[in-house]
């Protein structure tokens, strides 16, 4: 669980979501930060030391929210199919909606080798989350008799991360925000016939 922040420091954190999934790490300074937040470089350096500190709290943040709300799936929902429509569901709303229409943690894992060490350690940490939340969603379903996976738990819950982060990479291409459900629905449904 990450230390509750000052309210400061949470629009500073705020902000910097935003920047990321505009453009990733390298495309902002704490110059950027400060005018958008209305405060000085200096200040931010008080909240956050420096950029590293600052991205890994973002990402560690991101992280946490992500964990909580796939955990409420599987406890409101409790089950398998719903569970993933409704994953599927929450970021074609986030693209179709502009609010936050593309994973932060997919944009920076496109920089891992220019990131710091302790910022990719948290990037890969939230796709090893995501991989393991997948695998039991699939390995629930396929026991339900609601998936059938060509691969393993774990393969086929890679498989699909790929194919919701490449429809967005697609759906910003584009300028199409459907184009994510386009590509997303179809594969959902692959997963569910018998082959």
């Amino acid at each position: 669980m990450t230390a509750p922040l000052s309210p400061k420091a949470a629009e500073i954190v705020a902000h910097t979501r935003a920047l990321l999934v505009a453009g990733g790490y390298n495309s902002f300074s704490y110059a950027d930060l400060a005018e958008r937040v209305g405060i000085t470089k200096p200040s931010i350096h008080h909240h956050f030391p420096s950029k590293a500190v600052l991205v890994q709290t973002v990402v560690a943040q991101y992280r946490e929210d992500a964990r909580n709300g796939l955990a409420g799936l599987v406890q409101q929902l409790d089950d398998p199919l719903s569970e993933l429509n409704a994953y599927a569901g929450y970021w074609s709303a986030c693209i179709q909606s502009g609010e936050h229409p593309f994973c932060i943690c997919a944009m920076l894992v496109t920089e891992l080798p220019t990131v710091p060490d302790e910022v990719a350690a948290e990037v890969r940490g939230h796709f090893e989350d995501l991989t393991t939340w997948l695998a039991s969603v699939f390995t629930r379903g396929a026991a339900a008799g609601q998936f059938h996976l060509p691969n393993s738990a774990t393969i086929s819950a890679r498989g699909f991360m790929a194919v919701v982060h490449g429809a967005m990479l697609v759906a910003r291409a584009l300028g199409d925000p459907a184009a994510f459900a386009t590509i997303v629905q179809p594969a959902i449904l692959r997963l569910t016939r018998a082959s």
